[in-house]
C-alpha cells in the first residue's frame, strides 16, 4: 500500500509563508535531490524574502546519499527526495507522512547537435555508443533501469554517477555520446545539450515527496517551506523548471 499521501498533514499546513518580521538570524536546512537545484534555489530566495533574518541552507545531492546522511544523524529540517524509496528509508525520522509535490521523468541528452545521431533508448545499447547513467541506488538510476527494461534494452554504461547533475556534466563536457537525466535537468542545461525524448520514459515516472524531520531544529519554518513548495508559487516554479504536478 502506498505510504505517501498527496494531501498535507495538518501539522505542516501553516497560515501564510511569511510573517514579515525579523526571524532573528535563524537557519533552515533543506536536504534536496540534485534535480531540484534550480527550482529550490529560486524558492530559497522567495522564502528568505518573506522571512527577514532567515537563512535557507540547501544541501543538494543524490537522494540515496541524503537519506544516508539523515540516517547517520545529520541535522536537517526538511527532506525532499526524487523518489519514494529513499524517503521510505528515513520514514522513522519524519514528523508526519511525506507529501508528494511533483513528478519527473527521464529524457536522453547528448552533446549539442547530437553527433552520435541518437534517436531513442535502443541506440544507447548499441556497440560503440558511450552512455552514462546514474548509479542503481540513485532515483534516476533506478528509473533508467526501469525504462530500459520496459524497452527491452540492455544498457552498458561507461560510468554510473552518484547524482543526475554528474551525468549531465559528463555529457556537456563531451565525455559521453548520451546520458539519461530528468526532463527538468535537460531544460536547465538549455543549449548545452540536445534532448531526445523516448516513449518508455512514461513507464518510469518518479514521484517527489517532501517531509519535515522529526528532529527539525526549525520545525515551524520547515512547515512553512513545505507549504511554499506545495502552494501556487512553488508549483509554478516547479512547472517552469520542467516538473509535472503530482
Amino acid at each position: 500500500m502506498r505510504k505517501f499521501v498527496v494531501v498535507a498533514a495538518a501539522a505542516l499546513v501553516l497560515a501564510g509563508c511569511g510573517t514579515g518580521s525579523d526571524q532573528g538570524g535563524r537557519a533552515l536546512t533543506v536536504f534536496a535531490a540534485a534535480s531540484l537545484t534550480e527550482s529550490f534555489t529560486a524558492l530559497e530566495k522567495e522564502f528568505e524574502a518573506g522571512h527577514p533574518g532567515v537563512d535557507v541552507r540547501l544541501n543538494f545531492a543524490g537522494s540515496s546519499a541524503l537519506a544516508q546522511q539523515l540516517a547517520n544523524d545529520a541535522a536537517a529540517d526538511v527532506f525532499a527526495s526524487a523518489d519514494t524509496a529513499n524517503m521510505e528509508k528515513v520514514e522513522a525520522l519524519l514528523a508526519a507522512p511525506a507529501v508528494v509535490f511533483a513528478t519527473n521523468k527521464l529524457t536522453i541528452v547528448t552533446p549539442p547537435g547530437n553527433p552520435a545521431k541518437i534517436t531513442g533508448l535502443a541506440d544507447l545499447g548499441k556497440e560503440g555508443v558511450t552512455t552514462v547513467v546514474c548509479a542503481p541506488q540513485v532515483p534516476c538510476g533506478a528509473a533508467s533501469k526501469k525504462a530500459a527494461d520496459a524497452a527491452g534494452v540492455t544498457l552498458r554504461p561507461a560510468s554510473e554517477e552518484q547524482d543526475v547533475k554528474a551525468v549531465l556534466t559528463k555529457v556537456r563536457a563531451g565525455e559521453a555520446d548520451a546520458g539519461l537525466v530528468y526532463v527538468s535537468d535537460a531544460k536547465a542545461a538549455g543549449d548545452g545539450v540536445t534532448a531526445v525524448g523516448f516513449p518508455e520514459a512514461d513507464k518510469a515516472v518518479n514521484d517527489y515527496p517532501i517531509a519535515v524531520l522529526k528532529s527539525a531544529p526549525q520545525a515551524d519554518l520547515a512547515g512553512e517551506f513545505v507549504a511554499l513548495v506545495r502552494g501556487a508559487d512553488g508549483q509554478a516554479e516547479l512547472a517552469r523548471a520542467g516538473f509535472s504536478a503530482p
